[in-house]
């Protein structure tokens, strides 16, 4: 069994055994329609709450999600089938944070965050979310919270708290920001569970029942994965807690588990390095730091995968 955080099942401080995490999912599945072919593709995937895992399968994939959490494992099963969706700790420290903004600033009251959510123009959104949302009350309140010293470093794990960037008050208004002046939130259901808790009105649930999950961590799946048995895996949350050697292991079986050619999609919470933010502006979900594209190189020993820049599909 690899050494990561993930094994324990939560990412809140606390005894006790896995918890479901996450009962939504907060990646753009839209990244990897338009990195993907159109269908057919052998794609490994994250199980989470199985969003982007149905979504690549209506679109005609052959898609595996994997999950080391038996808890969430279970919960995408059930909601893949039809089943309702429940609050994991993700959306926990997301409902106190909103309710913490509602007591205290009118315009994050439910019924003014859904006026601003049903809008479908990104120059009215930047207007109201500068003039109307992001004031000196919210400003004050996400310091209180999300600095290293606040609220959510304290709830962490800390393997979880060390990830979350240093200022990520704001950090965290600058990618709502860059999300709300560049896309349309009445077609956005991930800006929609960040700021309402919910789906925009007559959202589809996800529905796979016959997908096939399987519970075990990501390095181990991939390292029993017959060689080149995928053409593509998409990995988010994976390398946010676990230390060097474990992001060694995981790229030596990827580039075993994925062939050449193949596409690696990575998401990370972390900011971004040298290299920038890569498809993270394109992701509607407003949260990541870092979505990295990646093309399988042909020779395994080598280092010569390949960048996908946004502006290449």
């Amino acid at each position: 069994m690899s050494a990561t955080p993930w094994t324990h099942g939560r990412i809140i401080s606390g005894l006790g055994g896995p918890r479901l995490l996450f009962g939504r999912m907060y990646e753009d599945s839209g990244i990897e329609l338009a990195v993907l072919p159109k269908t057919g593709a052998r794609v490994l995937c994250i199980a989470s709450a199985g969003d982007t895992a149905a979504a690549l399968h209506q679109a005609g994939h052959d898609v595996t999600a994997v999950d080391l959490n038996p808890v969430q494992l279970a919960y995408a099963r059930q909601r893949l089938a039809g089943g309702v969706s429940t609050e994991g700790s993700a959306e926990t420290l997301m409902r106190l944070g909103r309710r913490a903004a509602g007591s205290a600033l009118p315009a994050w009251r439910p019924p003014a965050l859904r006026t601003f959510l049903a809008l479908d123009d990104p120059a009215e959104q930047a207007r109201r979310w500068h003039s109307e949302l992001d004031g000196p009350g919210l400003r004050r309140l996400m310091r209180i919270a999300l600095r290293p010293s606040g609220a959510l470093a304290v709830a962490l794990r800390p393997s979880f708290a060390a990830v979350v960037p240093a200022r990520f008050d704001e950090v965290l208004r600058r990618r709502i920001e860059r999300t709300v002046t560049s896309h349309p939130n009445a077609r956005n259901p991930w800006m929609w569970r960040l700021l309402a808790g919910a789906d925009p009105p007559d959202t589809p649930p996800p529905h796979a029942p016959d997908l096939p999950l399987v519970q075990g961590d990501v390095v181990d799946v991939l390292e029993r994965t017959p060689r080149a048995g995928y053409d593509a895996v998409t990995l988010s949350n994976v390398l946010d807690g676990p230390g060097p050697a474990f992001g060694r292991r995981l790229r030596a079986a990827v580039r075993h588990a994925v062939r050449p050619g193949g596409t690696v999609i990575l998401r990370s919470f972390r900011g971004p390095g040298p290299a920038g933010a890569g498809w993270a502006a394109q992701d509607r979900s407003a949260l990541w730091g870092v979505v990295r594209v990646l093309r399988l190189g042909t020779d395994p020993d080598k280092n010569n995968d390949r960048k996908i820049d946004p502006c290449d599909t």
